[in-house]
């Protein structure tokens, strides 16, 4: 099994960030995720526990089943199914308030379950895609929710 860790602080509150990384259809905001959607509600929330999500990678399809809920705190996931077929343990979001915004912890652990050559496979396939993915979700939460101040110049206005 390889553990893979992916870190970043988003300049927006803890509640924010939690509903724009626990909510799927942002996933598609990495060029390498190509459709996410909630395919059955959770118990007390949409993304709440017993929520399942589908999602189609470029390096495949899983189904994800919502194993634990504390908003705005913490979600976690597990793969129940994939193509191709994966082994996974774990799946987790952390969200801690911090000076500057919100800390994301994302990891996963998680393996290709191929004979003698998972473990390569693993680390030097499956990992680097899955760490980038990750990577770009995370900046398009901080994009998607930075305040982004307006020009000096504003709407209408000319700079002499």
């Amino acid at each position: 099994m390889e553990t893979m860790t992916v870190e970043r602080v988003i300049d927006a509150s803890i509640d924010e960030v939690f509903a724009w990384l626990t909510t799927t259809t942002h996933f598609t905001s990495s060029p390498l995720v190509l459709r996410c959607r909630l395919t059955r509600h959770g118990e007390a929330a949409p993304y709440g526990v017993g929520a399942v999500r589908s999602h189609f990678w470029l390096i495949g399809w899983f189904r994800e089943r919502i194993t634990h809920y504390d908003p705005p705190h913490a979600t976690e996931y597990a793969v129940e199914r994939s193509l191709p077929p994966s082994r996974h343990e774990l799946g987790r979001m952390t969200f801690t308030e911090v000076e500057g915004g919100t800390h994301v912890r994302w990891t996963t652990r998680a393996e290709i379950p191929v004979p003698v050559l998972g473990a390569v496979l693993t680390r030097f396939l499956a990992r680097p895609v899955i760490t980038r993915t990750f990577r770009n979700i995370l900046d398009a939460a901080n994009s998607a929710l930075t305040p982004h101040p307006q020009s000096e110049t504003g709407p209408g206005r000319c700079r002499a």
